[in-house]
């Protein structure tokens, strides 16, 4: 499909995503001319693959593996004039995968997660408190409650599996409704 015949539909797509294809990228190249660069060989690759989309799929998702490859384009040809990278392709990858989650559905995930830990024991979300929000180690958390390490490892993988079946849940039912 050339630039001429894409769809009112992808346009609106392609458009409506700018900003979050933006931080996207500039998470996974941080210098701000270069996120910039990316963003429009990214607009011009996602133009030239508009046949390639499935109506289906989450667009943003599918954009976003788009620009992965052009950062990656990117770094390779940047490194061949340099001979220095900022960041090595094992971050890339990782800082891909948390820059994902900003896609539609992780603040659907994120709300229902909220309301499931706000339905948890006091004892309980104290606990996860200390450990995720405080940054601690197991070992710490343990020792400042006066518990076995094994202890809190096994609590905190019951609450984590509960959590995740009360979010599976609560997604499900908002899908329904």
């Amino acid at each position: 499909m050339s630039t001429h015949q894409l769809t009112e539909d992808f346009v609106a797509r392609l458009t409506g995503c700018q900003s979050r294809l933006y931080a996207y990228i500039a998470t996974l190249e941080p210098r701000g001319g270069a996120a910039n660069d990316i963003l429009q060989e990214t607009n011009v690759v996602l133009c030239r693959r508009a046949a390639e989309y499935d109506t289906k799929q989450d667009f943003v998702g599918w954009a976003c593996r788009v620009a992965y490859f052009q950062v990656l384009a990117h770094r390779r040809d940047v490194g061949r004039e340099s001979q220095r990278l900022v960041f090595d392709d094992g971050l890339i990858e990782r800082l891909a995968g948390v820059a994902a989650e900003l896609s539609p559905g992780h603040d659907q995930r994120r709300s229902a997660l909220r309301t499931c830990i706000d339905k948890l024991p006091d004892q309980q979300r104290d606990l996860l408190t200390r450990r995720y929000e405080h940054g601690r180690s197991i070992q710490d958390v343990a020792a400042s409650l006066g518990r076995p390490v094994g202890s809190i490892t096994q609590t905190l993988h019951r609450i984590r599996k509960a959590l995740l079946a009360c979010v599976q849940r609560a997604i499900v039912a908002e899908d329904r409704s």
